[in-house]
């Protein structure tokens, strides 16, 4: 999402690194540069000028003119000012409340409401087993959850909040053909107290734009079911106007947290700089993806990270945990080192990688994030041939795949015509896979003890420029 902002601040930062000492001028000079960056990001003005403000004091101080890396010193100032302006530290569900925690989840139609609402109860039903470790707080806890449509107004928004439950395992407040919001709403809060549920989910009905129905809607339903969470769902691609409905919304409901969807997208990212600033509540969830797992807390540490190019090794970690079974990754490891990695075992890494996010997804994670896609647009890497090489190995038989030394002429004109490849796409394959095995056996020759383990799910994908 940050692509566009990364890229400009990272070649303003650039030019200050490069030079040995920073006057004043220089200072203005990459601040002017920021500030543009920043609008060109649909970052609201008043916040621009806020940020700008507050950096350039410490930017221009005697601490940084005479430091010996002044440039470094910048950059950690702008940080600093963009983990303050993202909201400082990850804000929690507010789930401390006696049952059922009635959870309102606002916004305009099209948001993802619905399915924001979903992953909210898909996370809280599964509890912490099969999670990653940043899921800790109010995810920590395995809780019965309930959802409700009070979305009378567009159809099939009820049934689609029930095949959505059905799909996640959640269950929903039976339909009732023609009731109104608020009589769903009391029918909802006596279920969920009847049937001992921890959590109600209240997805509303939404607009095309604000309206006061609409508000005067919302408004009646939180003073009714009483939230303990007020929710207001936004979506990241639409810019200033994500911010503006924020600030309408926060203006008229005790909206709590904001959860950002289509975080995954091309925005510019603006709308997340915005927010918490504009209506000083913070993101507390953000969507980064259409899978019912695909929802994160809202670290401003790591998002400030990632736009200025120092990635999020964190975030990266903890989805490789949360996706590469420890057992796995012990018996391949074993494996390894006794210089037994065959196409099997390359078709999980393969499979792994694209669970991960792919090639783009990981890049974004790592530091000279920009400078790492460009070395693969350069190289040309493909992501779709993360796919074909799949299709490759599926196109082999067993013994094959375990033993590619037989593949020969006929063989592989066979399995090029399996998977719809040329057999120079299955040569490069073989390949990579030979020269992988070598720099195994290698390696285990030299006796770098734990090399191998270290790398455990993630070995370096096929094509990958060295």
């Amino acid at each position: 999402m940050f692509e566009g902002l990364s890229k400009r601040l990272g070649d303003v930062f650039d030019k200050l690194r490069g030079r040995g000492a920073l006057s004043e001028a220089d200072v203005d000079a990459a601040l002017r540069e920021v500030r543009t960056a920043l609008l060109e990001a649909d970052v609201a003005l008043p916040v621009v000028r806020q940020f700008i403000d507050g950096v350039r004091p410490k930017a221009i101080g005697a601490d940084v003119i005479r430091s010996v890396t002044p440039g470094q010193m910048v950059v950690k100032i702008v940080n600093d000012h963009l983990v303050e302006m993202l909201g400082g530290t990850v804000a929690d569900l507010d789930l401390n409340a006696i049952p059922p925690v009635v959870i309102l989840m606002v916004g305009l139609q099209g948001s993802g409401k619905t399915t924001s609402s979903a992953k909210i109860g898909y996370r809280l039903s599964q509890g912490p087993q099969g999670m990653a470790a940043e899921f800790g707080g109010s995810f920590a806890t395995k809780r019965k959850v309930m959802m409700a449509s009070l979305d009378t107004r567009r159809p099939a928004a009820q049934q689609q909040l029930k095949i959505l439950g059905e799909q996640t395992s959640v269950p929903t407040l039976p339909i009732v053909p023609l009731e109104m919001p608020l009589a769903i709403t009391r029918r909802a809060l006596e279920t969920a107290r009847r049937e001992g549920f921890d959590v109600l989910i209240l997805d509303t009905a939404g607009r095309l734009s604000i309206d006061e129905e609409l508000m005067k809607e919302v408004a009646d339903i939180s003073a009714l079911a009483k939230p303990q969470e007020t929710l207001l769902v936004a979506d990241a691609m639409t810019g200033q106007d994500a911010v503006n409905v924020a600030k309408a919304f926060n203006d008229r409901l005790a909206v709590t947290g904001i959860v950002l969807t289509r975080v995954d997208g091309d925005a510019r990212g603006g709308a997340a700089l915005s927010m918490r600033a504009v209506t000083g509540r913070p993101v507390k969830l953000i969507g980064v993806g259409e899978k019912f797992d695909a929802l994160e807390p809202f670290h401003p540490d790591r998002i400030a990270g990632r736009i200025l190019g120092m990635g999020d090794i964190v975030s990266l970690v903890e989805r490789a945990a949360e996706t590469i079974e420890k057992e796995d990754a012990e018996k391949l490891a074993a494996k390894v080192r006794k210089g037994q990695f065959d196409m099997d075992d390359l078709l999980s890494q393969l499979r792994q990688l694209r669970k991960m996010g792919g090639l783009s997804g990981l890049m974004g994670m790592l530091p000279g994030a920009m400078q790492a896609k460009a070395a693969m647009s350069k190289a040309k890497v493909d992501e779709g041939q993360l796919k074909r090489q799949e299709a490759v190995i599926l196109a082999m038989t067993p013994k094959e795949r375990r033993n590619p030394d037989i593949i020969h002429a006929s063989r592989k004109k066979r399995i090029a015509k399996g998977s719809g490849v040329q057999v120079q796409e299955v040569n490069k394959l073989l390949k990579q896979h030979a020269d992988m095995l070598k720099m195994m056996k290698r390696v285990n020759k030299l006796g770098e003890k734990g090399f191998m383990r270290s790398l455990g799910g993630m070995m370096p994908p096929p094509g990958f420029p060295r």
